[in-house]
């Protein structure tokens, strides 16, 4: 008794095994995570430094490059990028992807630890690293309103208490406040009042320092009591340091008051946000790795009613964007997607079959094999993403293949006349090697996507897994619950049965297209060089259209989501910048397909860059109500093109994203050199010659080099001699001009500043009227020390692994394809010759479609290696797998020519689809030639007449399993809705491959056959080898 006869004799073991499961599935499919892409964790963290008032060269020499140099020296680091602008260097640290982040944390907290004695001392406290994901979006942004609340007010409710609630929930990774900055008091003197009374802003930091303190007095005890010693000793409001003492005059009291202004402030006054029009606190919430996005946000949205108790009645905290909305849109419309291939798959065999109890059987295997998909998926740990559900949906057209190859045989042994249960046990038998061959060969095309590094491999590794897993699963219910259900359920028709209309037309076509192939087939056998000819022509066809048709990276998704950057001149103020923020976000917000608006410009903790730059984003409205992303993108070209002074850039949200910089566009070209001055003085042409592209649109530069800046010349010798050290020059401008914390006020919930400025910040006319105190007590005005000269400089400086770089940011035309967009930036800045120290490379998403392309002809060749190498072990063979894999070219052709008349690039959903194309039609040849050996073998008959006849026999299995695939992939190609443009690139290719395939690969496929075996025989004649005769249990091997 075989392995499948004992399932076929215990049909209330098999049956209840079936059922669990399916059980077991269905249970695992209600407790897996939702996400938009399986769950990729770039390791990558985040350092960031500051030091108040210092020039970005000032950051960029004493702060970033001691800490690069330390960071550059861990193990693991594959990109190190770095900013630095007024006061803030920000460093980005990407790791090998096998890299465990939580101990790279302990390495980069070590190795800024060692370079602590290397940064300036005046740093407010040591650099702080957070971990991140590079590759991960904002799931959720909130914006805080008030009609009364100032904005001080709003992010000091939206800092402590909204922010820490939400980061308490679970899942929650990170979250950051924009907009403005928390509550502090201003001490805005006056400086000819200074002058008058004089005093320095030295001394008026030294008075508000001493007036303000919090320490520890100790307690007082008796006998029998003990008392806390406490004092008045923390000053808390404005009105409360208008009466601090500065210093005695003719025996007055000289107050604060009496020296400027003493407001309640905030922080930093350079900040802005708004929400819709509206003045607004806004929140960027970012999930933790491996966290459901879908529920993270149904945790925030149940928060939102305790939020809003918690809050003061003033203030309105509302979403205005959210991921689940389009991620739900789009997995319920590839779930639609599924359960439509699984219809149309199961219409198919009942078309061939023509028998409702027949069709039942693989009616049954197809639920079966993806539910016990679901039960591996969760215990992998993978969520149900477009991929995943990609995978399972394409799959509907594999998994019933082994089904029907079974079923098919079953049903005609029963057709000529075999008892049941007899038909049953042989026919699983005859085919049992075949379905393995199938099964194998098809999981085998994935084992290079599974070894497959890097962020491609991390991406569609869950992708093959799903695959092969319900291959697998398929393979054992066909060779387990289809031949019970058979022996059950089939029966052979009575022999007065007269079937109806749609039996005898259905038959009557498969009939005459089986007349026609085996008349056609005949000629094609005759006539094999002929045939061969044209196999080679189809090689080189597919050739010439790999290398001529347009190649792409990653789908560009349409998540209902635009982020933009705004940039405005390098000189503008922040008044002038706000006035910008507030016209683009009119323009932008009374567009039809916008819903909602978040912008904010200033030094926030998301900005970390130029003052002259902002931050929007755009949500839109549902896909059904809209034009497509790319029409709302070239209309707000047309419209900010007009806004003079300001441009906004707007880009797509993408689930994948690549890099560490922060960009104003997809796509990212580098310079590096060392030093600054070689960049500045390549940036205009490289730049002008990107502008120049027709293939590229949005083209920008980080290079931020045009702002200017007042530089104090101080006469060494004068301070010398009169007692001026430039250690009180420094503190006199940081104290008037760097909004310098000088007190810190401590609360229950918070910890907030007392800020000092000179009253006149605003006008460069102040620098006149700054005073400093020599040794002898007398004070000089600085400008009789030092004079005073306006000269360019930069406001931002980027650093790429240690060297100085400039970045151009760009979007790719549409009609354009990313690969001649990048081939055009090569080849122009090629022609350009840049001096020899500048490198040029392609970074974030530009440089891994790089990698990609140069690993496209890897992979597949791989993919053909590997099924190559398991067909000759299953056949034992060298000959037989080349046969098989003939059937290739002509589904390359196909799923090319597909994608070139839909135009669509070659990108690596589209390879994906490649993929599975050398699965599915391998297949056809498997059956054909198995069919053939087992003729040859048992028969007697020559390779002419066996694989003619095995084409003959095998003709209506290969026309159901490829329709089966064909239909189950046609939901992907042709479907519209929400997430689709990640879809159609993998269902078309798979379409177009299978139409044509099909048509071709019923001729050339048993006219290689002939011609590999004449070429055994002569062979084995020049050789002087008798053929071996193999026991008809074997899986036909052959000599060679």
């Amino acid at each position: 008794m075989s392995f499948t006869d004992t399932f076929i004799h215990r049909p209330v073991a098999t049956t209840l095994a079936t059922l669990a499961v399916a059980l077991a599935g269905a249970l695992a499919y209600t407790s897996l995570p939702v996400s938009p892409l399986p769950q990729v964790d770039m390791p990558s963290i985040s350092v960031s430094a500051s030091l108040p008032g210092a020039s970005p060269e000032t950051m960029a020499a004493t702060v970033a490059t001691p800490l690069e140099r330390a960071l550059g020296r861990i193990a693991g680091v594959t990109e190190m990028t770095s900013s630095s602008s007024m006061g803030v260097t920000s460093i980005s640290l990407q790791f090998d992807i096998s890299r465990d982040v939580d101990s790279a944390a302990r390495d980069v907290e070590a190795a800024i630890n060692a370079s602590r004695s290397l940064l300036p001392t005046g740093m407010p406290g040591n650099p702080t690293y957070r971990k991140m994901n590079t590759a991960d979006s904002p799931i959720m942004i909130m914006a805080l309103t008030s009609d009364v609340a100032t904005p001080g007010q709003m992010y000091d409710v939206a800092s402590t208490v909204i922010a820490q609630k939400i980061s308490q929930v679970d899942g929650v990774g990170n979250v950051s406040i924009g907009g403005s900055s928390l509550p502090a008091v201003r001490a805005t003197m006056n400086m000819p009042a200074l002058t008058r009374a004089n005093l320095t802003m030295e001394d008026v930091r030294a008075a508000i320092t001493s007036a303000n303190v919090t320490r520890p007095k100790g307690i007082v005890e008796d006998r029998s009591h003990r008392w806390q010693v406490v004092a008045s000793d923390q000053l808390s409001k404005a009105e409360e340091y208008k009466n601090v003492i500065v210093s005695y005059s003719n025996g007055a009291a000289v107050r604060l008051a009496d020296l400027g202004e003493v407001t309640d402030a905030v922080q930093d006054a350079f900040n802005y946000g708004s929400t819709n029009g509206k003045t607004s606190v806004s929140f960027v919430v970012f999930r933790q790795a491996g966290a459901n996005i879908i529920e993270v946000v149904d945790k925030i949205k149940a928060l939102m009613p305790r939020l809003k108790a918690m809050i003061p009645a003033a203030m309105n905290l509302e979403i205005t964007m959210e991921r689940t909305i389009t991620i739900k849109a789009s997995i319920d419309d590839v779930q639609h997607s599924l359960l439509i291939a699984i219809a149309l798959v199961v219409l198919v065999v009942f078309a061939f079959l023509r028998r409702a109890r027949a069709t039942l059987i693989p009616g049954v295997a197809v639920p079966v094999s993806l539910l016990g998909t679901f039960g591996v998926m969760y215990l992998c740990g993978y969520s149900l993403d477009n991929l995943s559900l990609m995978a399972l949906t394409i799959s509907t057209g594999f998994v019933v293949d082994d089904a029907v190859v079974v079923l098919e045989n079953i049903t005609r042994h029963i057709e000529n006349g075999m008892p049941v249960m007899e038909a049953a046990r042989r026919g699983t038998r005859e085919v049992t090697f075949t379905v393995i061959s199938m099964s194998i060969s098809l999981v085998a095309v994935f084992i290079p996507i599974l070894l497959m590094g890097g962020l491609m491999g991390l991406l569609f590794r869950e992708f093959a897994v799903v695959l092969s897993v319900a291959i697998a699963v398929s393979l054992v219910v066909s060779l387990t619950t289809t031949p019970m259900m058979c022996a059950r359920m089939v029966r052979a028709d009575p022999h007065d049965h007269k079937p109806g209309f749609f039996a005898r037309f259905s038959e009557g076509i498969f009939l005459w297209i089986q007349s026609f192939y085996a008349y056609t087939l005949h000629i094609a056998l005759r006539h094999r060089w002929l045939t061969l000819c044209s196999l080679l022509g189809i090689v080189g066809l597919t050739g010439w259209l790999y290398v001529t048709i347009p190649k792409g990276f990653f789908p560009q998704q349409d998540n209902g989501l635009l982020i933009g950057s705004i940039s405005a001149d390098q000189n503008i103020s922040f008044q002038a910048m706000r006035d910008k923020i507030i016209t683009i976000s009119n323009l932008v917000q009374n567009d039809p397909a916008v819903a909602k608006l978040n912008a904010s410009c200033g030094s926030d903790s998301r900005m970390g860059g130029p003052k002259n730059t902002g931050r929007v984003f755009v949500a839109l409205k549902p896909l059904a109500e809209r034009e497509p992303m790319d029409a709302i993108l070239a209309r707000f070209r047309g419209k900010l093109s007009k806004i003079p002074g300001a441009m906004l850039l707007l880009m797509p949200s993408q689930d994948l994203r690549i890099g560490g910089r922060s960009s104003r566009a997809l796509y990212q070209y580098t310079l590096m050199a060392n030093d600054v001055a070689t960049l500045r003085s390549v940036e205009p042409k490289v730049r002008l010659a990107l502008l120049g592209l027709k293939e590229l649109t949005d083209v920008n530069s980080d290079f931020e080099d045009k702002g200017t800046v007042t530089r104090l010349v101080v006469d060494r010798d004068a301070c010398a001699r009169i007692g001026v050290t430039m250690q009180s020059v420094d503190a006199a401008l940081n104290s008037s001009f760097g909004q310098r914390m000088v007190s810190t006020i401590y609360a229950p919930l918070n910890q907030y500043r007392v800020i000092l400025e000179a009253s006149q910040n605003d006008d460069a006319g102040a620098l006149e009227h700054v005073m400093v105190r020599t040794t002898s007590g007398k004070l000089v005005p600085l400008n009789q020390l030092a004079r005073w000269e306006a000269a360019p400089a930069p406001l931002s400086i980027s650093h790429q692994g240690q060297f100085t770089a400039l970045t151009f940011s760009f979007n790719v035309a549409p009609g354009t394809s990313f690969a001649q967009a990048t081939e055009a930036v090569t080849e122009t800045v090629d022609k350009l010759n840049l001096p020899e120290d500048v490198q040029r490379i392609f970074a974030g998403t530009a440089g891994a479609f790089q990698a990609s392309l140069n690993n496209q002809p890897i992979l597949i060749l791989t993919a053909l290696i590997v099924i190559y190498l398991v067909l000759g072990i299953l056949y034992e063979s060298f000959l037989h797998p080349l046969t098989i894999l003939s059937t290739l070219p002509s589904a390359g052709v196909g799923a090319l020519l597909a994608l070139y008349v839909f135009g669509m690039d070659f990108n690596v959903m589209a390879m994906i689809g490649i993929f599975l194309l050398i699965g599915i039609v391998k297949k056809n040849a498997i059956m054909m030639i198995d069919f053939a050996l087992q003729t040859e073998r048992e028969r007697g008959l020559d390779s002419f007449q066996a694989i003619y006849e095995a084409c003959q026999l095998r003709l209506r299995p290969i026309l159901m399993t490829t329709a089966a695939a064909l239909l189950g992939a046609l939901p992907l190609a042709f479907g519209t809705g929400v997430g689709s443009e990640l879809r159609r690139p993998l269902g078309i290719a798979v379409v177009g491959g299978l139409i044509v395939s099909q048509v071709l690969t019923l001729y050339t496929t048993p006219v290689v056959y002939l011609f590999l075996d004449s070429l055994r025989l002569r062979f084995l004649k020049k050789h002087h080898i008798s053929p071996v005769t193999h026991p008809v249990s074997a899986p036909a091997p052959a000599a060679l």
